[in-house]
């Protein structure tokens, strides 16, 4: 059915909880229509199989059909499939010259298939590409991803640390060993229930998981030697919190004293002032509730009393994992590519309370 909009798009791998947010950004996008979305689960069911908000919505259905048949035709393709799975998919959808890519897994992010290898614990499927991907964080890499055809789109945790980082990046302040803690929703473990993720054990809880360790780490690492952090070595704590959706992320770092509260401030409100998605609040720090359900992230600054010449400085931000941290800055990169207003479908600041 015509319906007047600009651009055709199809979701492959829609039936997680990315997945959802993503085709619900898409169905009300004003350039941008839906037209298929492929799935090797609940293949012939309505999207409301996966996701119950969709009851009646939309007349389109999971259809189990390999990434050619689902992207001809198409003006971008969506991939919200898991690691490894992805990057498998990707020759097929490369050999269709006029079909624009926006990845939601980590199969790209990374320029280096060896680094892949050793975070991701796989032999990369597609190292040939690596290199054809541009990193889609568009408060770094805007005008890049304004003229690519490949965009892998950042990690949930990488996007929340790199946004509270990225000023210190950019103003030559961010080297040497940075300790971080985030934590995260339920969500972020995707739609199928594990030991870890299931509510009982979940709920009323917090622990630590991949300590030291976390797949997003080389990312926000290649992220930040980009905007100007030098031998950077990060120290990332995830932990998982009885929450459906949001993170918030706690980084510490040794600043000289010259660097006092107010000039921290001045730094991070000017750093993000034109930012459309990105928030510094003047009277509180970041907090979940506040990007819960929304596109915005919100980043903050507290700086400790001066010591010895130094003086420790935490800097603090919170998404919504499956929004700015997913699928909706992968929808924010589609917009970019396409060449349209960034904040179109994004602009809701999400429901209150959460």
């Amino acid at each position: 059915m015509a319906t007047g909009k600009r651009f055709k798009a199809a979701v492959i791998g829609g039936s997680g909880y990315g997945g959802a947010e993503m085709i619900r950004r898409l169905l009300i996008h004003p350039d941008v229509e839906l037209v298929r979305v492929a799935s090797i689960d609940f293949v012939g069911e309505p999207l409301s199989a996966a996701d119950p908000a969709l009851e009646g919505v939309t007349d389109l259905t999971f259809q189990g059909i390999p990434p050619a048949e689902a992207a001809a035709g198409m003006d971008v393709v969506l991939l919200g499939l898991p690691h490894t799975v992805a990057a498998s998919k990707v020759p097929e959808l490369a050999a269709l010259p006029g079909v624009k890519v926006v990845d939601m897994s980590g199969d790209f992010r990374l320029k280096d298939a060896a680094a892949y290898e050793r975070w991701y614990r796989h032999v990369h499927p597609c190292p040939e590409r690596l290199t054809d991907f541009v990193y889609g964080l568009p408060e770094l890499n805007r005008e890049r991803i304004r003229g690519a055809r490949f965009v892998a789109s950042p990690g949930c945790f990488a996007t929340t640390i790199e946004l509270a980082l990225l000023p210190l990046a950019r103003a030559g302040l961010l080297e040497g060993v940075v300790h971080v803690q985030g934590i995260t929703g339920s969500s972020g473990s995707g739609v199928a229930p594990s030991a870890g993720t299931h509510h009982p054990v979940r709920a009323g809880n917090l622990k630590t998981y991949k300590p030291l360790e976390h797949q997003h780490v080389p990312e926000i690492g290649e992220a930040l030697a980009a905007a100007g952090a030098r031998e950077l070595a990060l120290r990332f704590v995830p932990v998982s919190a009885p929450l459906s959706r949001g993170i918030l992320a706690t980084a510490f770092v040794e600043l000289p004293e010259a660097w006092t509260q107010d000039r921290l401030d001045r730094l991070y409100r000017e750093a993000y002032a034109g930012e459309p998605f990105v928030r510094v609040p003047r009277k509180r720090l970041p907090e979940v509730a506040a990007v819960s359900g929304s596109n915005y992230a919100e980043v903050g600054v507290a700086a400790g009393p001066a010591l010895g010449g130094r003086r420790t400085v935490t800097l603090f931000g919170a998404t919504d994992n499956l929004v700015k941290g997913g699928a909706g800055q992968a929808i924010q990169n589609m917009n970019l590519v396409l060449g349209l207003d960034e904040k179109a479908s994004l602009a809701d600041p999400g429901p209150w309370p959460p």
